[in-house]
């Protein structure tokens, strides 16, 4: 089987779907940053090397060629006096020269490429040669949706699920399947009512230029494996013939049967003209517990996808075996997993064993050590009404006095001084002066736990610390990368992070972790489309 991937990024969803047995005929990302990643670990290719690259192409660059590439700003290149602007494409290509390659650029301009040159359509359309594509997959950009951010209705970010929808209507696959955050599935207020983009999403895909019949889920990497609490919208979108193949010849259970039929009459439904009202019932929740996942092939959505047992990892599974470069123990079962995914690579990467690459630990002041401490304090205290307090008093100290719950809890903990001493603080007063030296205005730090998944929003470097008292530090890309259930044979490319203006185009190691799909996601998401094509 073979598949499409746009906003590629730096290839987790790709990992994934490759271990599930599909073949890669032509991916899309805008950022040269992952685009980098990416074509250095899927398609075996350092785009540092200009002279030796032959399976990537920009579709749109300020400079003819060479690693000048890597790091411009790519939105210069829609802005550019055309007359100034370079592409790898033209119309002498030979459209199979693409085959297997990964196009750097906008969605947009790949949907103007395939629309202004119809050959290079046909041959993308028709895998290449090898018969119909299968599936197109991909999760559009998702901060306007994220809750994490600033949820823009209007954003241009918001606007890529249509493009998706746009390239989907030309290519035609049997099947599509579009990723995004699980805030996707939260309220716009427009003018003062509600508006669903994923409903929206949903209706654009059912419509009659494009013609899928879509099925959506809500799941969560943490039920296939991965060490991280990454709950996910996918939209799951059917050719009409392949539904009816799916209800009259698939192995669906009572709720799966339900839930295509249900789909199948939204289709219709948008297919004559008529406006569905909306209807949460339309996704199907896995934190819900909805039964469509004890049936097949959604369980897949609740299982490792190697071997198909239910399984839980935690930040220490993950992460506590490279502690420290002077500190590299026995890989848990969880790393030996994750590990095996590096079959699906095609990686210049020569790592075999011992300290991981990303692995590079960055440096952490005094204050800001005993600051951490704080942190891993916080997060060893069930009691949430004595966090409160310490958050509050954190905030306001006039306002939100301690607590005399608080001091009881704090007394007989050992905390860290700028001085880089350890002590406990038993007294109010001491413990108030200790605390107030502390006070920063981030306020959406915290400290792993070691025995849960770690938290989804992990983007930046410090976005969260070390569970370890003895690693008072943030986290390196490597251990990111392990709690997204990377293989440590997936190395990491281009700056590791970035700041100021440049966060707005750069997307650097730190980010391109924290975009990802999970490959163990993509893996089971990829179990789950081949057995429903293998239908027809």
């Amino acid at each position: 089987m073979n598949h499409i991937e746009l906003f590629a990024g730096c290839g987790g969803l790709s990992i994934g779907m490759k271990s599930a047995g599909f073949d890669l005929t032509l991916a899309n990302e805008i950022s040269p940053m992952a685009a980098e990643t990416f074509a250095y670990n899927i398609l075996g290719e350092d785009l540092n090397h200009p002279s030796t690259v032959s399976n990537t192409f920009w579709l749109k660059s300020k400079f003819e060629k060479g690693k000048s590439r890597l790091r411009e700003d790519y939105r210069e290149s829609s802005t550019s006096n055309p007359n100034d602007i370079f592409s790898d494409i033209d119309l002498s290509i030979e459209p199979r020269k693409l085959d297997g390659s990964m196009l750097v650029g906008s969605i947009l301009d790949l949907n103007k490429l395939i629309s202004k040159e119809p050959k290079i359509r046909k041959a993308i359309s028709s895998a290449f040669g090898k018969g119909k594509v299968d599936l197109v997959s991909g999760g559009p950009p998702c901060q306007s949706f994220s809750m994490a951010g600033l949820r823009e209705h209007s954003s241009d970010k918001n606007k890529l699920p249509w493009a998706f929808a746009e390239f989907v209507s030309k290519i035609k696959p049997r099947m599509v399947m579009l990723e995004n955050v699980t805030g996707i599935l939260r309220a716009f207020k427009v003018d003062g009512e509600p508006h669903y983009a994923w409903f929206e999403v949903a209706k654009a895909f059912a419509t009659k230029g494009c013609n899928y019949v879509p099925v959506c889920l809500h799941v969560n990497a943490k039920n296939v494996g991965a060490a991280q609490n990454r709950p996910r919208f996918i939209m799951l979108g059917f050719e009409k013939k392949l539904v009816k193949k799916i209800l009259s010849e698939g192995n669906l259970g009572i709720a799966g049967k339900a839930a295509f039929t249900k789909s199948l009459n939204f289709f219709e439904k948008i297919q004559k003209g008529t406006e569905p009202d909306y209807d949460a019932s339309f996704y199907y929740d896995l934190a819900k517990n909805h039964p469509i996942f004890n049936e097949w092939p959604f369980n897949f959505l609740t299982q490792n996808p190697f071997d198909g047992e239910s399984c839980e990892a935690n930040v220490s599974d993950a992460i506590h075996d490279i502690r420290s470069p002077e500190n590299i123990s026995h890989p848990s079962d969880y790393v030996k997993m994750i590990n095996r995914l590096s079959q699906s690579l095609n990686t210049l990467s020569e790592y075999e064993s011992g300290l991981p690459p990303n692995h590079e630990l960055r440096a952490n002041g005094a204050r800001v050590k005993a600051r951490f401490r704080l942190y891993q304090v916080m997060a060893s205290i069930t009691n949430q009404a004595v966090v409160n307090n310490l958050k509050s008093f954190l905030k306001d100290p006039i306002q939100n006095p301690l607590s005399d719950d608080l001091i009881t809890h704090l007394s007989s903990i050992r905390f860290l001084t700028i001085e880089g001493s350890f002590l406990s603080l038993s007294s109010k007063e001491a413990l108030q002066n200790f605390l107030l030296s502390l006070q920063t205005k981030k306020q959406t730090q915290r400290a792993l736990i070691a025995n849960s998944p770690a938290p989804a929003a992990l983007s930046i470097p410090d976005d969260a610390c070390h569970y370890d008292e003895e690693q008072l530090r943030t986290l390196t890309v490597r251990e990111m990368a392990r709690f997204q259930s990377f293989p440590d044979k997936f190395e990491f490319r281009s700056k590791v992070t970035t700041g100021g203006k440049m966060r707005q185009f750069e997307v650097p190691q730190y980010t391109q972790v924290g975009n990802a799909v999970p490959p163990l996601l993509g893996k089971a998401l990829g179990n789950v489309c081949r057995e429903l094509l293998l239908i027809e």
